[in-house]
C-alpha cells in the first residue's frame, strides 16, 4: 500500500517570502524521499540491489552525522 504524505509549508512559516516556501517544500520533500521513491517503482529493482543501495545509504548517513557532530563539537571547542 502506498505510503500518505501531508507536506506543506504555509506562508506564516516563511514570512511571506515565496522563494523560501518553494526552498522549503523542496527540502522537505527530499527528506521525506518521495521523488526517490518515485523513481524506485519506477522500474523493478532485485532485492539483493535495493538491500545493498539501503545498506549504502544507511552508510552515508551515519557518516554524515558524524560529521556534523565532529563540527558542532569543534565550533564548541573554539568558544571556549
Amino acid at each position: 500500500m502506498a505510503r500518505q504524505y501531508n507536506i506543506g509549508v504555509t506562508s506564516k512559516e516563511t514570512r511571506g517570502n515565496v522563494e523560501k516556501m518553494i526552498r522549503k517544500f523542496i527540502k522537505k520533500v527530499k527528506r521525506e524521499r518521495i521523488i526517490e521513491e518515485v523513481k524506485d517503482r519506477k522500474h523493478y529493482k532485485k532485492p539483493s540491489v535495493a538491500k545493498k543501495e539501503k545498506r549504502i545509504r544507511a552508510h552515508r548517513m551515519r557518516l554524515k552525522e558524524e560529521r556534523k557532530r565532529r563540527k558542532a563539537q569543534e565550533r564548541r571547542n573554539r568558544k571556549k
